[in-house]
């Protein structure tokens, strides 16, 4: 049976086409279930705005394969900026582990080979939810379910002995917070490309109130209901993806980012603005909270409001980047230019939150 792509996958655009010969070569050389050559189709995954992501058919000898593929985009990078490296470095860590992750297979630090280091994984079939309210599903017992597994996940990886795994030098341990704070002021200003009053008053905040409790786990850094794949069939989560923002970092840091969709929405993705919890199913921002409390064995977590509004700067951040390479040329999304507009909201939303106002 010939192997059917994924709705969401479709033929490249220009600037992020590869060289499906070249990269059949590559297969046959280093990926073992594609030893005996074969022929490559590469289409791209829509939605993704950061590393261009490919669903990629091999068929050989052997059989076909359905895998997929992680590029770093081409133009000129910032120096730590789309990490596929560090992204096939963790998720082999945590093979085997309570934390559902994709299965590696190899990774090519040659641009010779399709034009930008990249790494290919088994491609995992199941539900990717666009928007958190769960349109589509069965009904509240699902919702709730699909929602309980989430946050189960976070708190496996949260839990995960980062040096037992071989991961301690992964990041620094200790001041995340700040270090974050100053690195992604620096993306930000590199990627700037004009003024936001908001992001000055926003990056000065988070500057002077860094929480005083401090702790180090393993961290996603992007983890949101669509950075993970759930069973077609049960309220499972199978594979943790898009790790290229993970680091050693504070773990709360992570719920925040998830809470986001409670405060706003995303180009192309719902939001829980204004949701019926009740009707839905689905847990409140409050009701996330005290769930993963309990998974992690915390009480209540101190300085809320700063890690929501330090979350909500680093989106805000992270979207210009993508609105410049937009203009560039370089992004890998053809909606990435709303981007811009979204660093306005972004960033006036995170100075509401921290209760700052403007300069």
């Amino acid at each position: 049976m010939p192997l059917v792509p994924p709705k969401s996958a479709r033929p490249p655009r220009e600037a992020h086409r590869i060289d499906e010969a070249s990269l059949a070569r590559w297969l046959a050389a280093n990926v073992e279930a594609c030893r005996g050559g074969g022929a490559v189709t590469a289409l791209q995954f829509q939605g993704g705005q950061s590393n261009p992501t490919y669903w990629v058919g091999f068929s050989g000898p052997e059989g076909e394969l359905e895998l997929v593929l992680r590029k770093k985009p081409p133009g000129e990078l910032l120096p730590s900026a789309h990490a596929v490296e560090r992204e096939y470095r963790v998720m082999r860590a945590l093979a085997g582990s309570d934390v559902p992750v994709p299965e590696t297979l190899a990774l090519c630090e040659d641009p010779a080979v399709i034009g930008t280091p990249f790494f290919v994984m088994r491609h995992v079939p199941g539900r990717i939810f666009w928007d958190p309210q769960l349109p589509g599903t069965s009904g509240p017992d699902e919702r709730r379910a699909l929602y309980d597994d989430l946050v189960r996940a976070l708190a496996a990886l949260h839990r995960v002995d980062y040096v037992a795994a071989g991961l301690g030098d992964y990041g620094k341990v200790g001041g995340f917070i700040p270090r974050q704070v100053q690195r992604w002021s620096r993306q930000y200003e590199a990627s700037r490309t004009g003024d936001v009053p908001a992001m000055e008053a926003l990056m000065a905040f988070l500057g002077r109130n860094t929480p005083r409790h401090d702790e180090t786990t393993l961290v996603h850094g992007d983890y949101r209901i669509d950075n993970v794949i759930f069973a077609a069939d049960e309220p499972r989560a199978l594979a943790i993806i898009d790790w290229e923002l993970s680091t050693l970092g504070h773990p709360v840091s992570d719920l925040a980012y998830l809470c986001m969709g409670y405060h706003l929405a995303l180009p192309g993705r719902g939001s829980l603005v204004g949701a019926d919890f009740a009707a839905l199913g689905i847990p409140d921002e409050q009701g996330m909270v005290e769930a993963y409390c309990k998974l992690t064995g915390r009480g209540a977590i101190d300085d809320w409001p700063y890690f929501m509004a330090f979350g909500i700067f680093r989106l805000a951040a992270i979207a210009q980047g993508v609105y410049k390479r937009s203009l560039q040329g370089n992004a890998s999304s053809d909606s990435a230019s709303a981007f811009g507009a979204a660093v306005f909201a972004l960033a006036d939303l995170g100075c509401n939150i921290a209760g700052v106002r403007p300069g």
